[in-house]
């Protein structure tokens, strides 16, 4: 079983990084190998311009067809998603989510975000063949502050959240049954009619 954590912030550190890392720690604890794609590491040119040749963009393409699950982190700004997070989707096969379970994770100023999982993230994610999406995690820079010692802190009740999203990620997304090409044979033997 592999999961991988996607980071969608264009900075070095950030709150949604830090829900992010948070969900890698209780997955590994349990076992279960995590990869990590920080988009911003990602050569800004080939995504920009689509390059899908470019190593970086391969790579990553890579990454997500081998993950039996993603987790997903963005900061909201101005009601969505993040911009490098949406050109990284733009890039992924149309199918590149097919049979793979996803949580996603955000962070925003302000509760009046909060929608943008379900109304701005869920969607692309739907598109892109997403077997289950969980319900996600959002917080607001009030529930993920900074430290002096430049460390982020998550407020209690957002580290509940995110513990509780993350054994459903594993109960749900990685232990669901393949789905079966219709209905399970019945010998004719067990077929009852009335009339």
């Amino acid at each position: 079983m592999s999961v991988l954590l996607i980071a969608g912030s264009p900075t070095e550190r950030s709150r949604s990084a830090a829900l992010l890392e948070r969900v890698g720690q209780q997955l590994a604890q349990r076992g279960i190998t995590v990869e990590r794609l920080r988009i911003r590491d990602l050569s800004p040119q080939a995504l920009l311009l689509a390059d899908f040749g470019h190593r970086s963009v391969v790579d990553a393409i890579s990454q997500v067809a081998r993950a039996q699950a993603i987790v997903v982190a963005t900061p909201v700004y101005k009601a969505a998603y993040s911009g490098v997070l949406k050109v990284l989707l733009d890039l992924l096969p149309q199918t590149a989510l097919k049979e793979k379970a996803v949580l996603p994770l955000a962070t925003g100023g302000s509760p009046h975000h909060m929608l943008a999982l379900d109304y701005a993230l869920r969607p692309v994610l739907q598109s892109l063949g997403a077997r289950h999406i969980l319900p996600g995690v959002y917080a607001t820079d009030a529930q993920v502050t900074l430290t002096p010692e430049e460390a982020y802190v998550i407020h209690p009740d957002i580290e509940a959240r995110l513990d509780e999203a993350t054994t459903t990620l594993i109960s749900e997304g990685l232990r669901l049954p393949q789905p079966t090409a219709g209905f399970e044979p019945i010998a004719f033997s067990r077929v009852r009619c009335s009339v």
